[in-house]
């Protein structure tokens, strides 16, 4: 069973009635600990925030080859999706000699922050760069070349193309699955906590609700909300209320002595897990935004409200013992198999304010380089066209911000776009229309993010199990 942590708000006549899931769930966080010190004589903090666009973003069409002859491959693979050259946003990459790829690159129009980003223009001027690209990251079990994927002769991932499934392997970092299922951000706790110093909330946060992203061997996530804990106490608003009744029932039950061994066990680690959720909010109901801070958090943008929770816990690491935390932070609908062209506009226009607020107000409060923020998705999608949208495929293109990140740059290979029959647009596309096959796993993605982190070369294949797999094959190198 996949575990979960999550404090539930049950409605019950009765103690033995309440769900025994979201408890069960959540056993440890009463006696979480908290990071030790990965580098003694030092006090450094650092937070990975990963932000998972669920559905399968169409990432070709959010970095396009914007030049010459690889703009004209990329327009006649795509076809009526491809984005006119004219409305790309230019990247200014950094050159050969300082890790740029040579090539010519533009973003979809609606990425503006993080254009100025790449570019450390716009708001970003004084800050400088603070973006880069991994472009065609996908989940592998080991090295695959094209003919090794098409002779069959290579392991491959479970259940490509499926959505649940790829979503669960760029979160556990084990595509070809196991008996019991963990996240490489919940292995990375693992190592990271200390057994001495109890603490009583997880370094793991989720603002995307339940996840196997960030669950451990012995790690759970702590889920919390925009507004802070998920409590009893939190969701209580007003005497009259029918959920504060339920409530203040529930903390009368969860407070009393059974005589039932199961009962009083059920009874002690709820009210253990529901006094962690509410020291949380102390810690976090403690941290006061300035109004222009507040004012970089688009209104209305539920992706801003949950980076705003998420800076305010980084705000608060210290009251909370922490020196190293990880955040979800979700938001599908990306599964354009229609109305590509427009939906995909919105919602990266709705992304890219988010984003660009969250890392201007990372810049202004002093903490850009504790911060690295990263995007994941199931899946790339296939380059040709279905008429209206595209299907799902494999490799794709992820962002990457902060002050850490060796920004200006594509990381990774770019694949070449070239047409050399009816379903065949490059040499690393795998079939059916441009399912492009991942020249970057997602292991040496997070292996640089984990390296930067704190995580040991000892420590990485604990918590990375298919890195030793790639040991001959170029390290992505994303962060100083």
């Amino acid at each position: 069973m996949k575990r979960r942590a999550f404090l539930g708000q049950a409605s019950c006549a009765s103690l033995s009635s309440i769900p025994v899931l979201n408890t069960l769930l959540n056993l440890k966080l009463a006696n979480h600990a908290a990071a030790q010190d990965l580098l003694p004589g030092t006090t450094d903090r650092k937070a990975l925030v990963c932000v998972f666009l669920n559905g399968g973003n169409d990432s070709y069409n959010m970095l396009v080859p914007s030049a010459g002859a690889e703009y004209t491959a990329y327009a006649n693979a795509r076809s009526n999706l491809a984005l006119a050259s004219g409305a790309l946003l230019p990247l200014n990459q950094l050159p050969p000699a300082s890790g740029g790829d040579g090539r010519s690159y533009g973003l979809h129009p609606s990425l503006v922050n993080t254009a100025h980003l790449f570019n450390g223009t716009g708001p970003f001027a004084t800050s400088g760069r603070r973006a880069a690209l991994v472009a065609n990251v996908g989940t592998l079990i080991q090295p695959t070349t094209l003919a090794q994927y098409l002779s069959g002769n290579v392991p491959l991932p479970k259940a490509l193309f499926s959505h649940s499934d790829q979503i669960e392997q760029w979160q556990t970092s084990l595509p070809q699955g196991g008996a019991q299922l963990t996240g490489w951000a919940g292995r990375a706790a693992d190592i990271m906590h200390s057994a001495a110093n109890q603490q009583q909330v997880s370094m793991n946060f989720s603002l995307g609700g339940n996840s196997i992203f960030q669950v451990g061997n012995q790690t759970e996530q702590l889920v919390v909300s925009a507004n802070g804990a998920l409590s009893f106490t939190n969701s209580a608003v007003g005497a009259a209320n029918l959920l504060a009744l339920k409530n203040r029932g529930l903390t009368s039950a969860i407070g009393q002595t059974y005589a039932n061994a199961m009962d009083d066990a059920f009874a002690r680690l709820t009210k253990g897990s529901a006094a962690a959720q509410d020291f949380f909010q102390t810690a976090f109901n403690a941290q006061t935004l300035t109004p222009t801070v507040e004012g970089m958090f688009p209104a209305g943008n539920f992706v801003a409200r949950n980076l705003r929770a998420v800076l305010k816990t980084i705000l608060a690491r210290q009251a909370l013992g922490l020196r190293r935390q990880t955040f979800f932070v979700s938001y599908g609908g990306w599964d354009h198999h229609g109305e590509l062209l427009t939906t995909q506009a919105a919602m990266l226009s709705y992304l890219d304010a988010a984003l660009g607020g969250f890392q201007r107000a990372l810049d202004t409060l002093g903490l850009a380089n504790d911060v690295v923020t990263f995007t994941a998705s199931d899946f790339g999608r296939t380059l040709r066209s279905n008429g209206r949208g595209t299907d799902h495929a494999w490799g794709g293109n992820s962002l990457i911000f902060g002050g850490p990140v060796r920004s200006g740059r594509i990381h990774g290979s770019y694949p070449v776009f070239n047409q050399s029959g009816p379903d065949q647009f490059g040499p690393v596309d795998v079939g059916y229309g441009g399912r492009l096959l991942p020249t970057t796993s997602v292991d040496s993605y997070f292996a640089s993010l984990l390296r930067w982190f704190g995580v040991s070369e000892t420590n990485l294949p604990y918590v990375l199990p298919n890195l030793p797999n790639f040991t001959g094959s170029p390290a992505l190198n994303l962060l100083t």
